[in-house]
């Protein structure tokens, strides 16, 4: 909050303010700025230099001009703008892939089935490039710790809970975060799903 006060008191009148968070919305900050009508949310997803989406979210005060402005902005830049007319926390992409993340996750704590078979499936299954944990890998493993923490606070729910523990004690104190540092669930640069006839053995 602090930050955007301070920012809208240092930039011109004519600047517009957008965030990148994916979870907060943008009405939670919009008074904040001094220029409500001219903030709004600009998420990009995750290696953005493949995946070059761009939501484009307004509040219900910000100005149609700027939300117009800033979807032809992202079209300039080489994206795909993706306008979200309504607040939605996690706009439309995370509001799709967390559920899978989550389900893949209640899986494994449940002890229904390993990481690989898991992914696996939902490969084989959906023809998609990665399964629920090498996506996990991608967006980092603290993050999906952050989630499932603050979700088991909020819910009182003991599975989210048992997840969030899973994450901490097998894979963050091992140093094991995902793709950036090397390992996560699985070894990078050659993890086990992209070897020939793991789709099929």
């Amino acid at each position: 909050m602090d930050f955007y006060k301070e920012l809208g008191k240092v930039a011109p009148q004519k600047t517009n303010f957008a965030t990148n968070s994916s979870t907060l919305l943008p009405s939670q900050f919009a008074e904040a700025t001094g220029r409500p009508e001219k903030f709004l949310a600009l998420h990009f997803a995750n290696e953005i230099w493949k995946n070059n989406t761009a939501e484009i979210m307004k509040h219900p005060g910000t100005d149609q001009k700027v939300f117009d402005d800033v979807i032809e902005f992202a079209k300039a830049i080489g994206m795909v703008a993706l306008p979200l007319y309504k607040e939605q926390p996690g706009y439309n992409l995370n509001s799709l892939l967390v559920p899978l993340l989550e389900a893949a996750q209640l899986l494994l704590i449940k002890e229904v089935a390993d990481v690989e078979t898991i992914d696996k499936t939902w490969m084989v299954a959906t023809g998609a490039p990665l399964g629920p944990f090498a996506i996990l890998d991608v967006v980092g493993i603290n993050t999906a710790y952050n989630i499932g923490h603050a979700k088991a606070l909020a819910t009182g729910n003991q599975e989210f809970e048992e997840v969030s523990q899973l994450l901490k004690s097998a894979y963050i104190d091992k140093g094991k975060l995902g793709r950036a540092t090397g390992e996560g669930f699985y070894k990078y640069p050659n993890p086990s799903f992209m070897k020939p006839g793991f789709l099929k053995s």
